[in-house]
């Protein structure tokens, strides 16, 4: 098996538990939002937007940049590398163990 960065993995899986920042994820994945724009479809403030901000940046998995008064946050794919990888490992896994022991039957 590969070796992995637990750290980095732990910190995505972690920060990725939240529906709220899986959200935000998919939001910036069409790319550059400002809090503004990445607030809208919840139902909270804009300083608890800021926070699941600020656990993903802290977790490495978007960036920042300020524009005047606003900021703009920006997805770091390549920070989720690590956990695509052990994912796929893991599928490649159960895939040989499908295939060795047959399907399970639902």
């Amino acid at each position: 098996m590969v070796k992995y960065n637990n750290e980095n993995l732990n910190d995505v899986f972690s920060v990725l538990s939240d529906p709220t920042r899986r959200s935000i994820i998919e939001q910036l994945s069409k790319g550059e939002r400002s809090v503004q724009e990445l607030a809208e479809p919840f139902d909270m403030s804009l300083p608890a937007i800021s926070k699941h901000l600020k656990v993903l940046e802290n977790a490495g998995l978007v960036t920042q940049r300020k524009e005047g008064r606003y900021r703009y946050y920006s997805m770091k794919p390549e920070s989720m590398d690590c956990a695509c990888e052990w994912m796929t490992a893991l599928k490649q896994i159960w895939t040989k163990f499908e295939d060795m022991f047959g399907k399970k039957q639902k």
